[in-house]
């Protein structure tokens, strides 16, 4: 995987103890390699100490990122000292990336007029004139740091997911295969206002698809190929031969979108026509797809794509797409979130069983094989969606945990009790909202590095429902 990658900038002001600005890039330097990302620095002689103070040595550091564009995620705007504001914003007016904004904390006992930084108050100043320039940037606590603290370290953390999250949702590519369910109408989106915000869409019908897997051989290798890799990934010791094999085309269509039109996410029209024509249900298939990275969204969710893309981004862990599914028992801050089987196999306490989905053999028994049963392990989590509405993407955010609380043998499907503080008023604020009954979950706490990039750098709007 490669690493995110930051440009260091140093900011100056003459009369300030230029000492502590050669320190600084040394000390830089050394934080981000500890932390386990790349970086970009300038020439220490291209300015005075390599670093900026006036708008001459901006331009300079300006034409120096225009030349290595596309090879940095952001850029880091260290602040050793009271810095320069009209250099710093000269520099990095059009940097095109998240900025970090870091400054140096003055220790008692080095207060003097040679060792005195200043940053406290200088970072105010350089904050306000990028706020008047309208050039987005990021500010965590506290508010000056020392670059080698773990503070800084879990700043750094953030930052680079912050970086992620804006490069992979800047400009990316989703496919849809399939028309909405009719019956579902929570799902509805608007291509034009996904463009807008550079989100591609590339629509296949499901009657190709279903085409494809109909004329295609067992004995094609890919075929085979794949039949190894789900069996491998779930229990399918009770799935028909014709089943199996028919979910294993399946997969193999879907990769071939995924390949020809470059797609960094897919959403599928999962039922009915499927578990008619195909007698599969396509759940095991997107739960591995996830697992491999690629973001699979069921039920043709287009939003909850989104934000199953944004987290994963963010995380660099498999994400899934959960219903709002029942409450537990009289815990009123717990629920349970399900879906039929689509939960990536690394989310699960415990490799899945691949099952005729019950709901589908209530009526039609043996039509539905695909739904990868199980049970959600424990694991502090995000969960986030979004709608459109009016040209504008509108979306929220919010934390919570799995639990290693029971449910029951017979429920069916894969589902996890979720543990949530405040969980009645926050679903109020869903239903008040607009949201629908999907939910995304990825793993660790992301709320913070979420908001930060949709509300300054991808111009979501945002909705607090903490």
């Amino acid at each position: 995987m490669k690493k995110t990658k930051f440009a260091l900038f140093f900011g100056n002001r003459g009369f300030m103890p230029e000492r502590l600005i050669t320190e600084a890039r040394k000390d830089m330097v050394q934080a981000v390699e500890k932390a386990g990302y790349d970086y970009l620095i300038m020439d220490e002689t291209a300015t005075r100490y390599g670093a900026v103070e006036t708008r001459k040595e901006g331009k300079i550091y300006a034409n120096w990122l225009e030349e290595h564009k596309g090879e940095f995620d952001g850029v880091i705007l260290c602040m050793p000292i009271f810095i320069d504001e009209n250099g710093a914003i000269t520099a990095l007016e059009n940097a095109g990336v998240p900025i970090l904004m870091q400054a140096y904390p003055d220790e008692i006992g080095k207060m003097g007029f040679e060792s005195r930084r200043d940053a406290y108050c200088g970072k105010f100043s350089v904050t306000d004139v990028f706020e008047q320039y309208k050039v987005p940037f990021t500010v965590f606590t506290p508010h000056v740091v020392h670059p080698l603290s773990e503070q800084f370290k879990e700043n750094l953390n953030d930052f680079a997911s912050v970086c992620r999250v804006v490069k992979g949702m800047k400009n990316f590519n989703v496919g849809c295969i399939g028309a909405r369910t009719t019956a579902f109408k929570t799902v509805r989106y608007d291509e034009m206002t996904a463009q807008r915000y550079g989100i591609n869409i590339e629509s296949f019908d499901l009657s190709e698809l279903i085409y494809k897997v109909q004329n295609m051989s067992d004995t094609e290798p890919s075929v085979k190929e794949r039949v190894e890799i789900l069996k491998n990934y779930s229990n399918f010791s009770s799935v028909p031969h014709k089943n199996l094999y028919n979910l294993a085309k399946v997969s193999v269509v879907i990769d071939q979108y995924i390949e020809d039109y470059d797609l960094d996410a897919i959403t599928l029209r999962c039922w009915n026509e499927m578990e008619q024509i195909l007698h599969v249900c396509p759940c095991v298939v997107l739960g591995e797809l996830n697992d491999r990275g690629i973001v699979a969204s069921c039920e043709m969710d287009l939003c909850s794509a989104i934000t199953m893309r944004a987290m994963n981004l963010a995380s660099q862990k498999p994400t899934t797409c959960l219903d709002w599914n029942n409450n537990y028992g009289d815990e009123k801050d717990k629920v349970i979130l399900f879906h039929c089987g689509p939960v990536p196999q690394s989310l699960m306490t415990e490799k899945g069983t691949v099952t005729d989905h019950k709901m589908i053999a209530k009526l039609n028994p043996g039509t539905g094989w695909g739904s990868n049963e199980g049970r959600i392990k424990a694991f502090p989590m995000t969960f986030s969606n979004c709608r459109m509405e009016d040209g504008k993407l509108i979306i929220y955010a919010s934390e919570g945990e799995f639990t290693e609380d029971q449910i029951e043998n017979g429920y069916f499907g894969c589902g996890g009790v979720a543990h949530i503080p405040n969980l009645e008023d926050k679903l109020l604020k869903l239903a008040r909202n607009g949201f629908k009954h999907h939910t995304t979950i990825g793993v660790g706490h992301m709320k913070k590095v979420l908001e930060e990039a949709f509300r300054y750098y991808l111009h979501y709007e945002v909705t607090q429902i903490d």
